[in-house]
């Protein structure tokens, strides 16, 4: 197996059935989950600008000549999209000084609220998955993934302030 082609499927997670995206989204939230507990936040972050580099050029490589071709085995560009999401919530917990590994409902949100937007593909989403070349098939998950990390953050402000203001 190619290095691109060992990268687009991230290391076999975009080869499970059904649902190869979930699988993949499912990896990367729980791969996005230990680097962040075990290696830290900036890591993370350019773990995160890593990955989104080289799923640009494993996504060019595995589709050249091949124009508005987007295989449900490629799942490298969810891997960006789901860790981008959870840049949020991490950044969050990091500029408090957060040592754990996040609370439950963060990543779970950050994974729930991807999955939701990459599926949708509202505006920006919908408009770069139809680019019909690889790197709409990249930039279509990074946003859903700033959209997911937008939401996860407003969900979690809307629950401190709705429900714990209510508790109080």
């Amino acid at each position: 197996m190619s290095p691109s082609r060992l990268l687009s499927v991230w290391f076999g997670a975009g080869l499970l059935r059904p649902a190869p995206g979930t699988w993949g989204s499912l990896v990367a939230i729980l791969m996005a989950w230990a680097i962040d507990r075990f290696l830290g936040f900036p890591v993370l972050v350019l773990a995160t600008l890593a990955v989104t580099a080289a799923g640009f050029w494993a996504c060019g490589r595995e589709l050249a000549g091949r124009p508005g071709d987007d295989p449900s085995e490629i799942v490298i560009d969810e891997v960006a999209g789901q860790w981008l999401a959870f840049l949020f919530p991490a950044a969050g917990f990091w500029w408090r000084g957060w040592e754990g590994f996040l609370p439950w409902p963060a990543p779970l949100a950050a994974f729930l609220f991807f999955r939701l937007f990459d599926i949708w593909k509202p505006w920006a989403v919908g408009r770069a998955d139809r680019r019909g070349d690889a790197a709409g098939v990249m930039l279509d998950d990074l946003w859903a993934g700033l959209y997911a990390g937008l939401a996860a953050i407003a969900a979690a402000g809307l629950y401190h302030i709705v429900l714990l203001g209510v508790l109080r």
